[in-house]
């Protein structure tokens, strides 16, 4: 019954596209995993399942890097808050407009484009940045949340596996380093950036977007922030009709941005200076973290310590303005926590899943349907693939490299294969299922920095990610050809 082990993500798949809830799904993707896992007590099977499902949620915050994620998550809330309600997200678009900067939804897209490369330190910093800027511009050009979600994340992991010098080299060559291979790992590894095409074709194809303005499938209709405000708004006016009691909001105006009021003497600077604090403060504690070694550096921590920091100067900087009190800034803090609070639980629970389907050994039995009579040249284009399955079913990148790095060094020794090929297809195939997968913490965060709603994301960003992983495969099997 070892095919039993792909239930679980098949679980989670059936729900997400029958009843549109992510967390549900999540919640019986782990139960039935749990449940599996300790198959052998029948009768009590559903009740000792659904126990240890709380019991493996629990589990997360053992682990501190997963703790600080969460807590970086809901700190990335008060931020963005503190930054609206400063008025410097307001006056930074109005600064970048009057300047010439951002005079067209052309320029602002290549903006965002430009900020998720530049900052490849990091993964998450990217996504932060990238969406923390943009957002107000994207906005203001009438651009849909959804296409700044689709930019920053098919920029983020791409670049920083093109663009070693980061968290994701280290661990990349902290898992070649348990082999002797004929190359140093770090030769390995820099040598996979030519044959890593997906990065490279997903790059091209945000750029080309960008600069085309041209969209396709679900993305080309997706509804900006002001469509979105409407539709709300219209929905609750008919239901108001129904409960003349409700209190209507005021036309145009979403629920979400009701809360507080902007400071209508905000500064550019209110926005730039946290935001600055941020990006510099994670480059500083990648060094620290690391002993000097940014690569070595402590991703997790670095983010956390940086994010906190970014919202202690935005709040001095508002008590410091004279237009804001203490107990006010608490309320506008907490406010921004609340609102994401329902993608922290998704990101809480793809953690828990992911720790889940290690232990049931579900990526180790998909890796195993590769077989072992490929044709040589077949081995790279289904090693991608296969890393594209494992990654989707289990929502992360990193667990899809660690799980096939082992798997794939020795068939490249059996085989005699290029070394750098084959990892580079690893690689890839794990950034691709991550772009396509809708319980990957990667694409929460994406949707917590674009301020796009999560299923949207990730239906918008599909056909974008399916497309290049075809582009992909083709290409890995006439290189293959080629080469082998």
């Amino acid at each position: 019954m070892e095919w039993l082990k792909i239930l679980p993500p098949l679980v989670a798949v059936f729900f997400v596209l029958w009843k549109k809830e992510v967390i549900l799904a999540l919640m019986m993707a782990i139960f039935t995993s749990e449940w599996l896992l300790i198959a052998s007590h029948e009768s009590l099977g559903p009740v000792i399942g659904g126990l240890n499902t709380l019991e493996r949620i629990v589990e997360v915050f053992s682990d501190p890097g997963n703790t600080r994620i969460l807590i970086f998550s809901l700190l990335v809330g008060a931020l963005l808050s503190f930054m609206r309600v400063s008025g410097g997200v307001t006056a930074l678009v109005k600064k970048l407009i009057a300047k010439g900067l951002a005079k067209s939804a052309r320029q602002v897209s290549l903006m965002a484009s430009f900020t998720g490369v530049v900052v490849f330190i990091e993964s998450n910093l990217s996504v932060l940045t990238a969406g923390i800027l943009s957002r107000g511009l994207f906005d203001k050009f009438g651009i849909s949340r959804a296409k700044l979600a689709y930019i920053i994340d098919s920029t983020s992991a791409p670049v920083c596996i093109l663009i070693l010098l980061n968290a994701w080299g280290a661990y990349v060559l902290a898992l070649l380093g348990n082999y002797d291979l004929e190359a140093s790992s770090a030769e390995i590894l820099w040598g996979t950036i030519p044959f890593n095409f997906y990065a490279i074709v997903t790059l091209a194809i945000v750029f080309y977007t960008a600069y085309t303005g041209k969209y396709y499938g679900p993305l080309a209709t997706s509804l900006n922030n002001e469509e979105i405000a409407l539709k709300a708004r219209n929905e609750n006016l008919e239901l108001n009709e129904n409960q003349t009691t409700n209190e209507k909001l005021p036309q145009g105006e979403p629920a979400s941005s009701y809360v507080d009021e902007e400071n209508e003497h905000g500064k550019a600077r209110y926005m730039i200076l946290p935001l600055l604090t941020m990006i510099g403060g994670m480059v500083g504690f990648m060094f620290w973290t690391g002993d000097g070694v940014m690569s070595a550096g402590s991703g997790s921590k670095s983010v956390l310590y940086a994010t906190t920091l970014a919202c202690v100067v935005a709040y001095a900087m508002m008590i410091m303005s004279g237009h804001f009190k203490h107990a006010k800034l608490v309320k506008i803090g907490f406010s921004g926590m609340s609102e994401l609070l329902p993608l922290v639980a998704i990101v809480l629970l793809s953690l828990a899943l992911g720790s889940s389907l290690k232990e049931l050994g579900t990526g180790i039995y998909i890796a195993q349907i590769v077989g072992d009579f490929l044709p040589l040249y077949l081995v790279a284009p289904m090693i991608f693939i296969v890393g594209g399955v494992i990654a989707f079913s289990t929502g992360t990148s990193w667990g899809t490299f660690a799980i096939l790095i082992p798997i794939g060094i020795p068939i490249i020794e059996t085989m005699g294969l290029p070394a750098s090929f084959i990892l580079a297809a690893i690689l890839g195939g794990g950034v691709f299922g991550d772009h396509c997968s809708p319980i990957s913490d990667t694409t929460a965060v994406s949707a917590i920095a674009s301020g796009c709603d999560l299923l949207e994301h990730v239906k918008t960003q599909l056909p974008y990610a399916a497309t290049g992983g075809a582009i992909t495969v083709l290409a890995y099997l006439v290189t293959g050809l080629i080469i082998l």
